[in-house]
C-alpha cells in the first residue's frame, strides 16, 4: 500500500488532518472479535513496556472495555496494550478489534499519538524515543511536525534532534510549517540570492526566493543586507554551523574567571552612564536592554554563591542556555558593530558630498553660502 506519510503529508496541517482522518476511519469500522494469540504486541512506543497497576485496575473494574485498534496487514496493536494485557488477566481469549488499514508508518505515528492523548499518557522519556524514532523514519519533518505526532514542544524537539545528530544523517532540508521544503543551513541560499541582487539589481523578492530556495522574507534581508554594504549572512547564522560540541570545548578550553570578570567590572561607569541615558530609561526596548545588563552584572558580582547553591542535577541546564545567551549576545555585539560602521560610512559620505558641493561654487556663491 502506498505510504501516504511521505506522499501526501507536506506540511503540519496536512499531518494533523492526515491522523484525524486515520481516527475518523478507525471509529467507523466494523468492531470484530479475534484471538488475543493472533495479535502482535511487539513495537509499543513504552520503553517500560504496560503499567501493571494500570492493567490490575481495568480487569477488576468488570467494566466492559472499549475496542483496541490493529493494523490489519500486519495485526500488529496499535492502540490497546493495556486493555488487551487486562482481558488477559480475566482469562480471556478473545478481544474485540477495530482494525485500520494505512502504512506500516502509520502504525508506529498513531500508536504515540493514540498514547499521548488518551488513557495512560506515555513517560517524557517515552515520548523522548518517539521523537528519534521518527528523526530515522521522517527525517525530512521539521520539529514541529515531530510535536505533534509525540506531543512535546518543538523546542523540545529542536534540543533532542540537536543532541543526536551526529549519530542519525540528517537531510539537508526540511519540510516547514507551509509545506515547503527549505535547507536546514541558510548560508548557502543566502549567498545564492546576494549573486542574484547583485547581478539583478531589479529582480522582485518572490523571484529571489524561488531560485534561491528561501523564504521571502530571508530574500528581504538580504537585500537590505546587501544595501547597507553588510555580509549577507548574519553572525548568528554563521555560529550555528558550528557543531554543539565544538563549541563545548571552545568554552571548556578557555578560562573565564580573569579574561571576562576583570573587564566587566571595569565596564561598570559604562553601564551608569547607559542608565542615566533618558533615550534608553523612557524607551521599552532602552529598559529591556538595561535590565538585561543589570542582570548580567549581578551575575558577575556572584558568580561564586550562584554555582555553589545550583543543585547537581541543574548544572548541565544552565551551562547549555548559558552558553545559548551568550552566543546570541555576541552575534547581537557584532551586529552592532556592522551598525554603527554603516551609520559612521553614511556620516563620512555626507560629509565629502558636502565638500564636493562647496567645491564646486564659485568664490562669490562661496561667500554668499557662508
Amino acid at each position: 500500500m502506498k505510504d501516504t506519510t511521505r506522499s501526501s503529508i507536506c506540511s503540519e496541517s496536512a499531518l494533523e488532518k492526515h491522523l484525524l482522518l486515520q481516527y475518523e476511519k478507525i471509529q467507523h469500522s466494523q468492531v470484530s472479535r479475534v484471538p488475543i494469540e493472533s495479535l502482535i504486541t511487539s513495537g509499543s512506543p513504552r520503553l517500560d513496556g504496560e503499567d501493571a497497576e494500570h492493567v490490575r485496575a481495568l480487569a477488576e473494574s468488570g467494566a466492559v472495555l472499549p475496542p483496541i485498534v490493529a493494523h490489519l496487514p500486519s495485526r500488529r496493536v496499535v492502540d490497546g496494550m493495556h486493555r488487551l494485557q487486562a482481558a488477559l488477566l480475566r482469562g480471556e481469549t478473545d478481544i474485540e478489534v477495530r482494525f485500520f488499514h494505512g502504512s506500516e508508518s502509520d502504525v508506529f505515528l498513531l500508536s504515540v499519538t493514540a498514547n499521548s492523548q488518551h488513557g495512560l499518557p506515555l513517560s517524557q522519556n517515552d515520548r523522548l524515543a518517539a521523537a528519534e524514532h521518527i528523526f530515522t523514519s521522517h527525517p525530512e519533518w521539521s520539529d514541529r511536525m515531530v510535536a505533534i505526532v509525540v506531543g512535546l514542544s518543538g523546542r523540545k524537539i529542536a534540543g533532542l534532534r540537536t543532541k543526536v545528530a551526529n549519530h542519525i544523517p540528517q537531510p539537508t532540508s526540511r519540510i516547514g510549517r507551509d509545506g515547503r521544503s527549505r535547507p536546514v543551513d541558510a548560508t548557502a541560499g543566502r549567498e545564492r540570492a546576494a549573486e542574484l541582487v547583485t547581478s539583478k539589481p531589479d529582480i522582485s523578492l518572490r523571484q529571489i526566493a524561488r531560485e534561491a530556495g528561501i523564504s521571502p522574507a530571508t530574500a528581504a534581508d538580504v537585500r537590505d543586507r546587501i544595501r547597507r554594504g553588510e555580509d549577507p549572512v548574519p553572525v548568528r547564522v554563521a555560529q550555528s554551523k558550528k557543531p554543539l560540541a565544538a563549541r563545548r570545548i571552545e568554552v571548556s578550553s578557555s578560562s573565564p574567571r580573569e579574561p571576562l570578570n576583570r573587564p566587566i567590572l571595569q565596564l561598570a561607569p559604562n553601564f551608569d552612564q547607559l542608565r542615566k541615558d533618558p533615550s534608553l530609561r523612557f524607551t521599552e526596548a532602552g529598559r529591556t536592554l538595561l535590565r538585561m545588563f543589570d542582570s548580567c552584572h549581578a551575575v558577575v558580582r556572584a558568580d561564586d554563591a550562584m554555582k555553589k547553591r545550583l543543585p547537581p542535577h541543574c548544572l548541565e541546564s544552565v551551562a547549555e542556555l548559558s552558553l545559548a545567551y551568550a552566543e546570541v549576545l555576541q552575534s547581537f555585539a557584532a551586529e552592532l558593530r556592522q551598525l554603527q560602521t554603516s551609520y559612521s560610512k553614511r556620516g563620512h559620505d555626507s560629509i565629502r558630498h558636502i565638500a564636493a558641493v562647496g567645491e564646486s561654487l564659485d568664490p562669490r556663491d562661496r561667500r554668499n553660502a557662508g
